[in-house]
């Protein structure tokens, strides 16, 4: 069993004096939205509250997605066994208390990257500073926003084309479902309707064998398609290689890029053009800066891929944008204005574009009105 361990503490460090866990569960506009991997009316989540022992509190969301490892229920089994041992720590050292927490318990990625935005949204309101003051030097203000069509009929997905295009977005990533006929229908249907002036991405989430991508993607790109996400299954690097080598689209890896050890796997071998990193999916703000970096060692383009869930993620994850110098794709940052009920507030996304938040922390407030009750809560019984 972990055990807990208290960290060595300067006298005026601040002390994680109190934790608890929130489950959110956020409705989606179309509750029908569907993609290759599944549908669900909902998207699920926990909120991770830290408190120092200076009364200020930080937040992180862990995502719920099965096809990362961690349903809902899962993810919060996993938050109940590794949150307490943040309590009574200092929470200053980060990178210290993620390594505490890796050597304590394997895994178990989308629960430590919720701890690990906690403590830096605590660290960087305690400091006074916007959350990308702990990250590094500030090299953008705002990102162009890549926008999700979910898997419909040709028809339908090249309407909601249209509607993205007329708030002003540019950039749009369509959902694919492995059907090459029905597929290129799709991106056929949705460049006819927005004009050669869009940027188009696809995303097959692994629905395909080697030899329908290659047929599907050298098809599509008749239609001036500029990139293809994890077109086959994420085990099979040689076929996902395979596919790099075969068509003349920019291929990325996103299930594929699981860790730290695979991103450096895909980068090595020159599997891929480029790689989707996610926060969730990488276990936090400082194991997704450091693949960013193996990305730019090794010549393979990233870009912050889909940011699904509360506002308090996607601001996260801008925060973590604004300071990386190769980010060279529009970024997956704006899918929490498809979903309601989301308990923070403070961001938006202009004319395809969100702004870098410059408040203190993450940039998100709770919402007025809004309380986080506590499902699961701890205390450091010396500080409460």
């Amino acid at each position: 069993m972990p055990m807990r361990a208290r960290s060595t503490a300067s006298p005026d460090a601040m002390i994680v004096a109190e934790a608890q866990l929130d489950p959110c569960v956020l409705r989606k506009e179309d509750p029908n939205w569907r993609f290759a991997l599944g549908a669900s009316p909902t998207t699920e989540g926990v909120i991770v509250t830290l408190t120092g022992d200076n009364g200020v509190k930080g937040f992180g969301y862990g995502s719920a997605t099965a096809h990362m490892g961690a349903g809902a229920e899962a993810l919060f089994a996993a938050l109940e066994m590794l949150t307490p041992l943040v309590v009574g720590r200092d929470a200053g050292p980060i990178a210290e208390t993620m390594d505490f927490l890796d050597s304590q318990i394997e895994g178990h990625n989308q629960a430590k990257a919720a701890i690990d935005c906690a403590l830096h949204d605590l660290a960087a309101r305690a400091q006074g500073v916007p959350l990308y003051r702990l990250l590094g030097e500030k090299v953008l203000d705002s990102v162009p926003i890549l926008r999700i069509l979910a898997i419909k009929t040709p028809d339908e997905m090249a309407a909601n084309a249209q509607k993205l295009v007329a708030k002003g977005y540019r950039h749009l990533k369509i959902k694919l479902e492995g059907k090459v006929e029905d597929d290129v229908a799709r991106v056929r249907a949705i460049r006819r309707a927005v004009g050669d002036d869009i940027h188009l991405t696809v995303d097959a989430n692994q629905s395909y064998s080697v030899g329908g991508a290659i047929a599907a993607l050298n098809h599509m790109a008749e239609f001036g398609i500029e990139l293809a996400e994890q077109p086959v299954n994420a085990a099979d690097l040689e076929g996902l290689k395979q596919v790099t080598d075969c068509v003349p689209v920019v291929v990325e890896a996103d299930e594929s890029a699981s860790s730290l050890a695979r991103v450096k796997e895909l980068v090595e071998g020159r599997v891929v053009d480029a790689i989707s990193l996610k926060i969730p999916k990488l276990g936090g703000l400082l194991k997704t800066m450091e693949a960013a970096s193996i990305c730019e060692a090794g010549g393979v383009g990233y870009r912050m891929g889909a940011a699904v869930g509360s506002r308090l993620l996607s601001a996260q994850a801008m925060h973590l944008a604004a300071t990386l110098r190769k980010l060279e794709y529009a970024c997956e940052l704006g899918e929490f204005d498809r979903l309601l009920d989301d308990p923070f507030s403070g961001i938006a996304i202009e004319n395809g574009h969100l702004a870098l938040p410059e408040s203190h922390g993450s940039g998100v407030v709770l919402r007025e009105g809004e309380t986080l009750k506590g499902a699961r809560r701890w205390a450091d019984t010396e500080r409460v």
